[in-house]
Parts: C-alpha cells; structure tokens; sequence
C-alpha cells in the first residue's frame, strides 16, 4: 500500500509525474482515435474501434466530435506547458501546488467527460462536467498568471545580469511568460464567449469548410481569431520553455525577449481583431514577425552554445568537427532544428498562402484549399508536440545510445511525414489533376510512415516509463526523491522570507 502511495504521488505531484500522466493520455487518445480516419478507414480499423468500444458516430455530429475532440487535447498539452512553466519559473511552492492541482482535475475532468459525451451518447451531464473542466483550467490559468506577475522585487533581476532585464531590474523573460499568460486567458474568452451562443446565433462549423464562405457572421470570425491565436500562443510558450532549458541568456537574449513581448500583444490583437476589423490579418502579420525573430534569435544562441560546448577541448576546430558537435546531441540540436524547419514548412508555406492567396489559392478547387489549411494546423501543432517530447525525454533523463536513437528517430521521421503532407497539401502548383496519382501516393505512404515510427517511439518511451513504474527503486523513485528534496528547501525557504518578513514588520511597529 505505501509503495502504491508513493507511485501515486509522484505522478500527481511532481512535475515529471505530472508530464508523464498527460503525455500518456495524449498519447492514448491519439492511438485510440486515430484509428476513425486516414488509411485505418480503408482497413477496417475503424469499424472494429467503434464496434470495441461501443461508439457512437452520427454523422449529423461529426463537426462537434472533433471540435470536443481538439479541446481536449489542447487542454492536456496546455497542462503539460503549465507544468514545465511551474517547475522553471521562480514562484513560491505554494502557488504552484495551487495552479499544478487544479489545472490537473480540470484537463482530466474535460478530457474524460468531454470524449465520452461527443463518441459515447449525448448525456448531458457529461457536457457540464466537460464544462467545469474547463473553467478550472482556465482558473488555473488566472492563477498562473498571478504567480508569473513580473513587477515582484524579489524576482528582480540584478544589474549587469547576462538575462534581459528592464532598467530597474524586471526580468524580460518573466513579462514574456506573463503577457503569453494572459493572452492565452483573453483568447480562451473569446471562444468561451462564442460557446455560450451556441443554438442562438452559432451554429457549431469547421474552420476549413468556410474557406469560400464571402459572409462571415461576427461568432464565426470570433472562432478563427480563437483558433489562430491559442495555436500560436502554445508555440510561443514551448519557445519560453525551452529557452529556460537551454539556458538562454547574453545580448541575443537582451533583444529577443522585449521583441517576444511586443509579438505576442500585437499577434493576439491581430488575431482577436478579425471580428471588427477588415484588415486584421495586416495586424496579425505585424505581430507574427516579432514572434518568429525571438525563436530565431534562441536558434542562433543554442546551436552556437552546443558548437562551444562540444569543441571547448580543441583549439581551432575544424569545421566537420563543429558540425559533430552540434549534432551530438540529437534532443537539444532538434529543438532549434524542428523550429527553422517548422518556418520553412509552416510558417513560410501559411505566409505565402496569405499573400497570394486570391492570385494562386482561390483559383484551386475548394477541397484543395481545404487540404492545404487543415495540414497546417495539423502540422504546426504536431512539430510543437516533438519539441515538448524532446524536453520530457531530457528530464526523463535518457542517456547514451538510447538517447541518440530516439532524438534522431523522432527528428527524421517527423521531418518525413511533415514535410511529405506539405507537399501533398501544395501539389497543385506543380502538378496537375490528371497527373497527380504517383506524388498523391508517395507521399501519403511517406507520412502515414513517419507518423507510424513516431507512434511507435512514442510507445516504446511510455512503455519503459510504465515499466519503470514498477520497479521498486526504478529512476521514478530518484526523480521522487530530488523533487521531495527541493520541494523542501522551497518550503523552507518560503517560511524564513515569512519569519524575516515578520521580523521586518513587529520592528516597525516597536518604533
């Protein structure tokens, strides 16, 4: 029973535990769900899921599974961001117990109940009970936001710190996780204030099928403003986190932080905008550039961090030799790599989009158009689940060969399937309807490959994880310990500030 008690409580409690848990539900809803499209169709997968399971998948219902379907798992990656940005970010121990619990209950609480109401019978109890999830992850999200507040003395940071701070001494980077804080919170309200017009003026829609739409009614523009900009704001946060990982710090880190800032006020008030304003995407435009310079900047900084570090033993390294020490390390190299090759393959391809878009994609048949911007998300939101997965396997602590291996696995694979759907969603401007079957079906083989071999990657580390589990001094029990321990010293620490503080307080009464 105590060994029970303690697995318990690290994977409720700690961080890594924490990440653990939501990572497995994603990946569990990802296999389990995955099956109802694509190829698994063709197969009959998908019959034998439904028929397993007991689902029930009207098509007169369809929009709303997979919007209850996309909430869900955004809400269990949400979580996994607030437990890295917990652990991170200096903020007393009580209040990231507060915010790690509650927004714990709130994901699990949606993502249980909001799955069963959308494939299993429409109860609607399960719909209030989605609901509540809900507004607790967003009340965690208040309080997230409380924590990070940047204008504390005691988070100050002092003059002549390698980290970008303003003249009186407010850390940048902590205004950055703030402001993304609160952007997300304000975003949330935007879809949160459309929902609650449902059956009375709003009508349950996807993005993608309003494409050639020419009358957008006010709650419909409200929801693609929600859908550009939570997407985005998940992205910058990843961003943040890693820059943390890496140790981001120095001039590069003196511009981009303030810039960061700057991105994420205007991209959110481009993207919320769109339900008054004719020009908005202009805005938006405006604010992505300041967002991508930082991600940049943090690029330059890491790949050149690990080209010093691994050559720090040689006086005048060589190239080649620069060039095997950046790739040394597949998880840290592929933070940075997954990034520029996210703007080649998403950023780029979405910008190009919008600036020809009445010239060259107009033009094209409407399921192409269709095609072209559900791979987009599709694609952005997958490249960011990598980087969170190159982060955990780190702290899981991955070592050696093995390490290698999946870093490489995970960066190639994912690289193949992404890269293949981008072609496959643009084939239309080098080839034509008649002469489109061979590139249609290579590069449906090459991602349906690449996703295959990330799910499997993504089995095989969950797996030692479960494994590990089970043994009684496994690495979970060393990662329990540590984090027991710092916990600790937290606490201590906060009751000596309350004890001075006190002090501090009864001296001045006295006088």
């Amino acid at each position: 029973m105590e060994a029970l008690k303690k697995r318990f409580v690290y994977l409720f409690t700690s961080t890594r535990g924490l990440a653990l848990v939501a990572i497995a539900a994603v990946a569990l809803v990802t296999a389990i769900w995955g099956t109802l499209s694509g190829p698994m169709v063709e197969w009959g997968v998908r019959d034998i899921t439904v028929k397993v399971l007991g689902m029930d998948l009207s098509q007169a219902d369809r929009e709303g599974r997979i919007i209850m379907l996309y909430h869900t798992i955004a809400m269990t990656i949400l979580a996994i961001e607030v437990y890295f940005i917990t652990d991170i970010v200096p903020m007393k121990r009580n209040e990231q117990v507060m915010i790690n619990g509650i927004i714990t209950i709130g994901y699990l609480t949606s993502l249980i109940f909001g799955l069963l109401f959308a494939y299993f019978g429409h109860n609607y109890a399960y719909h209030g009970l989605f609901l509540l999830g809900q507004s607790l992850v967003f009340f965690s999200g208040i309080l997230l936001a409380a924590a990070l507040w940047p204008w504390k003395k005691e988070y100050y940071l002092p003059e002549g710190s390698p980290y970008a701070r303003t003249k009186k001494g407010v850390d940048w980077e902590r205004v950055a996780f703030f402001t993304m804080a609160v952007a997300t919170l304000l975003s949330a309200t935007w879809g949160a204030v459309t929902g609650s017009f449902w059956a009375n003026g709003h009508e349950t829609f996807l993005a993608e099928d309003l494409i050639r739409h020419p009358i957008h009614t006010s709650l419909q523009k409200a929801i693609i403003g929600h859908l550009h900009i939570m997407l985005s704001l998940v992205g910058v946060a990843i961003t943040l986190i890693v820059g943390r990982w890496l140790d981001f710090k120095g001039k590069l880190h003196h511009w981009a932080m303030p810039i960061m800032t700057l991105g994420i006020i205007v991209l959110t008030a481009g993207a919320l905008s769109i339900v008054w304003v004719e020009w908005a995407h202009t805005i938006i435009y405006a604010g992505a550039v300041p967002v991508m310079l930082p991600a940049l900047f943090f690029v330059i900084y890491s790949w050149d961090k690990l080209i010093k570090e691994g050559t720090a033993d040689i006086e005048k390294p060589t190239f080649f030799q620069k060039l095997g020490a950046l790739l040394r390390d597949p998880l840290k190299f592929g933070t940075g790599w997954q990034m520029v090759f996210m703007n080649f393959n998403v950023s780029g391809v979405g910008i190009f989009m919008a600036v020809r878009l009445e010239q060259i994609f107009r033009v094209w048949p409407a399921r192409e158009e269709r095609i072209t911007l559900t791979g987009h998300w599709h694609i952005l939101a997958a490249l960011i689940a990598t980087i969170i997965l190159f982060y955990f396997a780190d702290l899981s602590g991955l070592k050696g060969k093995v390490r290698k291996w999946f870093g490489w696995t995970l960066i190639i694979t994912s690289d193949i399937a992404f890269g293949s759907a981008t072609i496959f969603s643009m084939k239309r401007l080098f080839v034509d309807e008649f002469s489109q079957q061979p590139l249609v079906n290579t590069t449906m083989l090459l991602i349906d490959f690449g996703l295959g071999i990330i799910l499997v990657l993504a089995a095989l580390f969950l797996g030692w994880r479960l494994y590990d589990l089970f043994l009684k001094n496994g690495r979970w029990s060393d990662e329990y310990k540590n984090e027991m321990k710092v916990n600790a010293e937290a606490e201590l620490e906060q009751q000596k500030q309350k004890m001075e503080e006190l002090k501090a307080t009864l001296e001045e009464i006295s006088k």
